[in-house]
């Protein structure tokens, strides 16, 4: 009998000391985790405290569609460069000997691949299939030199000079998604004209991110021109319209008014872009272009957003970024031959002076040259 209670207490002691021990040797969870009963960690809140608060904007709707712009980060060595993109697939074309159907089909592919579009992909095919045919070409090198000849033709007969009016001060909108290089494409326009010896006004109308009004102070600086801003979350019609009027009184030559970013699809933040455009048509100034700033990576999207924009705000021309990166280009032609709105200007890197007119043939060669025969820019 007594030989059993010490047998079974000494199987109480061992229980007792394993579970002290398991419980010791495993991870202990934090009191944030253990509150909120979640398995995972939470972030680092140093990451948060970098990122700059919003003021509260007038409409609710505006917050979730115009996250903090930020500067893209450089592409990994191991991701292609924009030029030479879609000139390494079609590298592969130009090997063979013959053209066939099976070349025909693949070319629809790398086309599709890399943005053209389904509309101007199957445009572009069909007829240089027509001018191969008709011209008894059997060689795929000389085949994709008619396609370069026919891309080529996709921007012909467009006029890409920027619009000025005879009385000033002539008025320039920016329009776009936010992130896109909207308000470096600005500060870049500026520096461009002021080097032509033209005063230029611009015009901070995102009034919803503090941060954009202090880009858009850091880039006035750069360029070394003027900056009319409101108060945080103001009337960004009114603070353009006061630009204008700052402008006409100082007898300057262009105002550039940045407007706040926002997705195509949201009808309440796309009237107030209409209301942008109604407010400064009544002003002292002549609104002669208003440019959609588009991310060259964005691929089909980008023809979504000309679309959406140019119905609101009457787009008369396209500053496509970000082509040093990882863009393919083809978006370019799907929206000068769906939408008819044209490519006046291309964003090249992150430099003042990175901004370039929109030249086609450059455009076409450095997109279906390979990087080894690339060469210039666009």
């Amino acid at each position: 009998m007594v030989t059993g209670l010490y047998f079974a207490l000494a199987l109480f002691v061992l229980a007792v000391i394993s579970i002290t021990y398991i419980r010791l040797k495993a991870p202990r969870r934090s009191p944030a985790l253990r509150e909120s009963g979640r398995s995972r960690p939470i972030e680092s809140t140093k990451a948060i405290e970098e990122v700059e608060p919003l003021p509260a904007p007038r409409d609710s709707e505006a917050l979730s569609d115009e996250p903090p712009e930020v500067s893209q980060a450089p592409a990994p060595a191991t991701r292609k460069r924009a030029r030479g993109f879609l000139g390494e697939s079609l590298a592969k074309f130009r090997s063979r000997r013959a053209v066939g159907e099976e070349f025909w089909e693949e070319l629809e592919e790398v086309l599709l691949r890399c943005d053209v579009g389904l509309a101007v992909t199957t445009s572009l095919v069909a007829k240089v299939r027509e001018d191969v045919q008709r011209g008894g070409v059997t060689d795929a090198s000389e085949a994709i030199r008619f396609l370069q000849l026919e891309m080529e033709r996709t921007f012909e007969g467009v006029d890409r000079s920027i619009a000025l009016s005879d009385r000033a001060p002539s008025v320039l909108l920016f329009v776009g998604v936010n992130g896109v290089g909207k308000t470096t494409s600005i500060g870049k326009v500026a520096a461009r004209f002021k080097s032509e010896g033209k005063t230029v006004v611009m015009a901070a109308g995102d009034t919803f991110r503090a941060a954009a009004t202090e880009q858009l102070e850091r880039w006035a600086e750069r360029a070394d021109v003027e900056l009319v801003k409101g108060t945080p979350g103001g009337d960004p019609a009114s603070v353009i319209f006061d630009a204008i009027s700052h402008a006409a009184a100082i007898s300057a030559d262009i105002v550039l008014g940045d407007t706040a970013g926002r997705l195509q699809n949201r009808s309440n933040l796309m009237d107030e872009l209409r209301k942008i455009r109604r407010v400064t048509e009544k002003a002292n100034g002549t609104v002669t272009e208003v440019f959609l700033v588009l991310d060259a990576t964005t691929g089909q999207n980008g023809l979504a957003q000309a679309k959406g924009f140019s119905e609101a705000t009457g787009v008369t021309g396209v500053i496509l970024t970000k082509l040093d990166g990882s863009a393919k280009g083809g978006v370019a032609f799907a929206i000068e031959r769906e939408l008819s709105i044209p490519i006046k200007l291309v964003g090249l890197g992150e430099g003042i002076t990175d901004l370039e007119p929109f030249d086609p043939v450059r455009f076409v060669a450095d997109i279906t040259e390979s990087d080894d025969v690339a060469s210039g820019g666009v």
